[in-house]
């Protein structure tokens, strides 16, 4: 499991990949790395102290992201994220937070004082495929609710049962509405959701200047932000 990543062609940044507490949802139906979840505090400073020790501060931004949102992070690493800011004057932070704790965000801005961009795994904006067939749990009334407390977000493409017609619904509203996202293209994994390999062909022809925009990531895998792998 790689923890520690440098992102150099776009919005520069460090990215670390830390252990946190069980996901509060935890019932994403394409999600398996919740496996790296603990209840153990001691192991999970083990790590993360580990993690946030090849910060540098070199490009003074820092992705922190976890197997659920910043709020499963502990306390001590927390404030240890906050001294590795401090000692490597990191002035731009990234984190993940579920849609769910979307009106709590600003405990997060209060507790470091910096610039935080927050992106949400929304994953589509078709509501019933995001929480029948994903199981997402996440429920707002429009693009524009989100887009009003998140800065970023993450979609997934490539699921069989995604259509060509709700793709490109969502690269419009990604677009359209939000300052960054993430476009994470569906890596098969342990959970019983399988990739649709000719949606995929599909999106990659007709979706490629996606990837040259600035402020969107696309990972054609998921391990494409050198953080990750094997649990």
């Amino acid at each position: 499991m790689e923890r520690y990543g440098v992102i150099e062609n776009k919005n520069p940044r460090e990215i670390v990949l830390l252990k946190g507490k069980p996901c509060f949802w935890g019932k994403c139906s394409f999600c398996d790395y919740i496996e790296d979840n603990s209840l153990n505090e001691a192991e999970i400073e083990h790590i993360n102290i580990g993690a946030l020790s090849n910060v540098s501060g070199k490009y003074k931004a820092l992705e922190i992201i976890n197997s659920g949102n910043v709020f499963e992070l502990t306390n001590a690493t927390m404030n240890n994220i906050k001294q590795v800011c401090k000692d490597k004057s990191i002035e731009t932070l990234f984190f993940e937070s579920h849609w769910a704790y979307h009106k709590r965000l600003d405990e997060i801005r209060r507790f470091f004082g910096l610039p935080i961009i927050f992106k949400c795994g929304i994953e589509t904006f078709d509501d019933d495929f995001r929480n029948t067939v994903l199981n997402k749990g996440a429920y707002f009334s429009s693009p524009e609710e989100v887009a009003g407390y998140m800065d970023s977000i993450c979609l997934l493409v490539g699921i069989k049962g995604q259509t060509k017609q709700m793709i490109a619904k969502d690269m419009e509203i990604l677009l359209k509405h939000f300052k960054y996202g993430c476009v994470n293209v569906f890596t098969p994994n342990s959970t019983k959701i399988e990739p649709d390999y000719e949606l995929i062909s599909w999106f990659k022809e007709s979706y490629a200047h996606i990837g040259n925009l600035d402020n969107i990531d696309v990972l054609w895998n998921n391990t494409d932000f050198g953080v990750g792998g094997e649990i």
